[in-house]
């Protein structure tokens, strides 16, 4: 009778072994599943061959920059980057502290949408291949 004890106890804690084996792994997802932020400094996909397809980043200020205009300083930046097969970013978000865009590009560089708001001012740009260009601000169309 002691034996047959014995073997029954060893049968009933394996049988609470195998169960908390089995439900181990749904404890894990379950915990895992609601706990899905991403962290990090920046994010790249890239296609089955290689090729950086799209890109976020945060880039670091640089108080040395200077800008066509005469300004000075480029504030911390984030940008976030759709790229084509050849290599060209065709979309591109940007946001600091300063102002926001959005710029769209068209086969060429030269063919472009950017949508911008520059601390208290905003504007839409639309550029075509023949140089031809038109700003839109809140005061009206401005041709270039």
């Amino acid at each position: 009778m002691k034996t047959q004890r014995i073997f029954l106890t060893l049968t009933a804690i394996n049988f609470s072994l195998l169960a908390l084996l089995l439900l181990l792994p749904y404890f894990t997802q379950a915990e895992a599943a609601e706990e899905t932020v991403l962290r990090g400094t920046g994010i790249e996909i890239v296609d089955s061959d290689g090729r950086l397809r799209a890109q976020l980043v945060l880039e670091p200020a640089d108080p040395d920059y200077e800008w066509p205009d005469g300004r000075t300083g480029y504030p911390e930046t984030v940008i976030f980057r759709l790229i084509t097969a050849d290599g060209k970013p065709r979309v591109k978000i940007t946001t600091s502290e300063e102002d926001s865009g959005l710029m769209l590009l068209g086969a060429s560089d030269t063919t472009q949408t950017i949508l911008k708001a520059f601390r208290d001012e905003t504007s839409l740009l639309l550029r075509n291949d023949a140089a031809t260009q038109r700003r839109l601000t809140p005061r009206g169309p401005a041709a270039q």
